[in-house]
């Protein structure tokens, strides 16, 4: 799949000439476009920025100058929400199987928890908020290792089991603000949304009016805002609460590219095109088949099916199967799109491959928002 970048080809080059490649680049407006795309659908809803899509300080301080809050889901990620200011009700601590450092950490900060399982009632520290996440047991349209709603999920509880949660989150001592929903991720239809939130019509019963309806996020980067902010305004007023919502691919994919040079290409029954960045720099199309937009930065040249290879002893180390590009040369720039998401958060140095640096382009100009790691810092923790 290719598709035209948000960024005029000129200034992809004059990134990748001045910081390296491979490299993470980010466009700001598109960042700010995305979050203003959010706030048109769902209105007045709390937004809180699901961290673990990309936390780079520099994106994250942005979001929180824009009045955005923060779902972690690790003592890390609390603590980077807590760099870039936010405290209190600004930050959610989400997650199975929460450390004591991450409660702790939470419980300082003033941060609201949303519990997964019957225990933390007990597990809480004193005097918590928290929401209780609801497992709606649904197949939705995704890929499986993204269906966080689907019956065999490690995700929440069961609906029956949620109002004795609230109940004993109550008895505990805590402020049991309401339910959290989350189904999974990139998922575009508002009738899978509508599906889980019919899921918990029937606890009203049970629960009595509520403060605060979490649907999460998930939404695919072509979803329907509007039609899924119809059903949770819908779900939340027949509790009587406010709508919570945590995008987190939806607000940083588009606005990142992966700039990755071309090495070499290879003809062994297949075409392979070779490049410079792959599974350590975005795991992606290898953890769940993920498609990115890919954008030849180079003219001319008869049009062929390649399959885009990383350099990787791995034979899952590919960026993308079957995509027709120009006849490409060594040096030539390739831009990865929708990279802005779990690119730069899932790298990792396998192979003590040095993680790439990441670069905002803002104002007319290009920033070095993380520079490019050595492999001495790869293994400095070592002893």
């Amino acid at each position: 799949m290719t598709a035209s970048p948000s960024l005029p080809r000129a200034e992809f080059h004059a990134a990748a000439e001045r910081f390296g490649t491979p490299l993470y680049v980010y466009d700001a407006a598109e960042l700010d476009a995305a979050l203003a795309r959010v706030r048109a659908a769902f209105g007045e809803a709390r937004v809180f920025y699901a961290l673990k899509a990309n936390p780079n300080l520099t994106l994250i301080a942005r979001l929180r100058a824009a009045g955005v809050g923060f779902e972690c889901v690790s003592a890390g990620e609390i603590a980077r929400a807590e760099h870039v200011g936010a405290e209190g009700g600004s930050i959610l601590v989400n997650g199975p199987a929460k450390s004591r450092e991450e409660y702790e950490a939470g419980a300082r900060l003033g941060a609201t928890f949303i519990v997964d399982r019957e225990e933390e009632a007990r597990l809480l520290p004193p005097g918590s908020r928290a929401l209780v996440r609801v497992n709606p047991a649904l197949s939705v349209s995704t890929h499986d290792h993204l269906a966080t709603g689907a019956a065999g999920s490690k995700f929440g509880v069961t609906p029956e089991q949620a109002p004795g949660v609230l109940r004993a989150l109550r008895e505990a001592g805590h402020t049991a603000l309401g339910l959290h929903v989350h189904i999974g991720s990139a998922i575009r239809l508002a009738t899978d949304f509508g599906a889980a939130f019919a899921r918990l019509a029937g606890l009203r019963a049970h629960t009595g009016e509520l403060e605060v309806l979490d649907v999460g996020g998930g939404w695919g980067l072509g979803a329907d805002l509007p039609g899924i902010a119809r059903e949770a305004r819908e779900a939340a007023g027949a509790f009587g609460a406010e709508v919570w919502v945590e995008p987190g691919r939806y607000l940083v994919a588009r606005a990142g590219t992966l700039l990755t040079r071309v090495v070499g290409t290879k003809r062994t029954g297949r075409n392979f095109l070779l490049t410079d960045a792959g599974m350590t720099e975005l795991l992606r199309p290898m953890l769940y088949g993920a498609v990115h937009p890919l954008t030849p930065l180079w003219d001319g040249g008869a049009e062929e099916t390649w399959d885009v290879a990383g350099p990787a002893c791995e034979s899952g180390d590919l960026l993308a199967r079957d995509v027709t590009l120009p006849l490409p040369h060594p040096g030539d720039l390739l831009a990865v799109g929708d990279a802005g998401a779990y690119g730069a958060a899932m790298s990792g140095t396998y192979l003590t491959r040095p993680r790439p640096a990441e670069a905002l382009w803002e104002g007319g100009e290009w920033r070095l928002i993380r520079r490019r790691e050595t492999p001495q810092e790869v293994w400095a923790a070592e002893v």
